[in-house]
């Protein structure tokens, strides 16, 4: 029979223990998450895909990446689709048939896109429709100041970007919602999947009518005349634009001791930016380093800037061409499947009110380092990727040796909980993935917070990712 002090001992040696990132940062780890996060709200500010793409894209040439379709050399390379989605690469020592170290994020977050006929009037008030993009929360829409981001082509082929609602002196936009006085067999009494209508997501743009009352739709003919005296746009123009309204505001720290960021869009920009910057960082690596940032990954990943285009293909076919060879398609094939990849996405941190949708042994925690989540899907793992044991050692190791904090988790409870990721989409190449970020809480909201010291370990989780051998 052992001892309490051999027992003592022996729990040292074969036990694992979560760590918190602040327990074991010292000073001056703590002083750079709180500079890195510093850099990570700004980048926050672009909201939308079109605009963190223009983020990603100042932020490599700045730091001497050459644009892959250009003739020109050096090493470091980035190509850009359609304006909403980008692959960057550090050329590496070995050959690239010997496959890449790939980090993947999406760069679009939920939403709401105007319809292609959205403006009218109703009882002497202007509105626009619109249709929620991405898992939302209906409810949490209502009520708060919104912000419009719009890309318009004219009919004249004339483009033109705008952002209506983030400065001090800019009007915002909301959605009403009904006074409590009112609710009860509105909404009270109805299942919360019932009580908010996708249909009555509709968006407040003015009272002020246009001349006096016998001009007939005059509170929607002032909105018109509005956006044609300030920036041309005639009504049609909303056929061909982009639209989308998101939380006005800029990110902000949360708590007396400001260890928090809260902010709209964290899933999935706390990756595709931690990405970024560790690939500014990555001098020299082994293998060549590929940091990617696709679009629609809320909806599925479907369309032409999606993981489920052939976007990769055609970069890493690129990057052949820079060294000097041209890939054949088997070629490429190999090289695809030699390649190790991180989809780097957020879990849902453990909600202290709502612990009962977790298993807490298998949750992620805000405060504990990057996560490792295994495998998405829902149920039975359906639709999803899961990672073997040797990939999952490599990862273990890596992050080891470099003083990493890491954790694992899961999407909630096994018959409650699920999603999915880009994960199993470059799975299809053969390469090996798992899916690997911070935890962020209120995932899917408005506002949604995450820790200086996940956003941190994140950071050096990629970074350490890129520089392995």
């Amino acid at each position: 029979m052992i001892t309490e002090k051999q027992a003592k001992e022996l729990r040292k040696q074969i036990e694992r223990k979560p760590s918190l990132a602040w327990d074991v940062m010292d000073k001056q780890e703590t002083d750079e998450a709180f500079k890195l996060a510093e850099r990570y709200k700004t980048f926050l500010d672009a909201k939308t895909e079109r605009e963190a793409m223009s983020a990603i894209v100042n932020a490599v040439v700045k730091s001497g990446f050459k644009n892959a379709d250009d003739r020109s050399e050096g090493g470091k390379y980035y190509k850009v689709l359609r304006n909403k989605a980008a692959a960057l690469a550090v050329m590496g020592k070995k050959p690239l048939s010997e496959g890449s170290r790939i980090v993947a994020a999406h760069i679009d977050s939920p939403r709401l896109d105007l319809k292609q006929n959205p403006l009218y009037e109703e009882v002497e008030l202007a509105f626009l429709k619109t249709h929620y993009y991405g898992g939302i929360r209906k409810y949490q829409w209502l009520a708060r100041p919104l912000a419009m981001h719009g890309k318009v082509v004219k009919s004249d082929g004339i483009e033109f970007n705008f952002i209506i609602g983030e400065s001090d002196s800019d009007p915002v936009f909301t959605i009403a919602d009904l006074l409590p006085h009112l609710a009860g067999k509105v909404q009270s009494d109805k299942k919360l999947s019932e009580a908010f209508e996708g249909e009555k997501l509709n968006i407040l743009v003015g009272s002020l009518p246009l001349g006096n009352n016998k001009i007939k739709d005059r509170f929607k003919l002032h909105v018109l005349n509005y956006l044609y005296e300030k920036y041309g746009m005639i009504e049609e123009d909303f056929t061909t634009a982009e639209i989308e309204l998101v939380p006005a505001g800029k990110a902000r720290d949360i708590g007396f001791d400001k260890s928090l960021v809260g902010a709209y869009g964290q899933d999935d920009r706390i990756c595709a930016f931690t990405a970024l910057e560790a690939l500014l960082g990555t001098k020299k690596p082994e293998f060549t380093s590929v940091a990617l940032f696709y679009d629609k990954e809320e909806i599925g990943s479907e369309g032409n800037t999606a993981a489920q285009s052939r976007f990769l293909e055609e970069f890493v076919s690129d990057l052949f061409a820079k060294a000097g060879s041209e890939a054949s398609e088997r070629i490429l094939r190999k090289a695809l499947i030699a390649s190790t990849a991180i989809s780097a996405d957020v879990n849902g941190a453990l909600d202290p009110d709502f612990q009962d949708v977790h298993d807490k042994r298998n949750a992620a925690r805000l405060g504990y380092g990057v996560c490792i989540t295994k495998f998405t899907g829902s149920g039975g793992k359906g639709g999803a990727n899961d990672a073997n044991a040797e990939y999952l050692g490599l990862l273990r190791r890596i992050f080891n040796e470099n003083s990493i904090v890491w954790q694992t988790g899961e999407l909630g409870k096994v018959d409650i909980g699920g999603g999915g990721t880009i994960a199993k989409y470059l799975a299809s190449y053969g390469m090996e993935i798992v899916d690997c970020g911070p935890a962020v809480l209120s995932m899917h909201s408005p506002f949604e917070i995450s820790s200086k010291a996940d956003i941190y370990m994140t950071f050096k989780a990629y970074k350490a990712f890129f520089a392995a051998k």
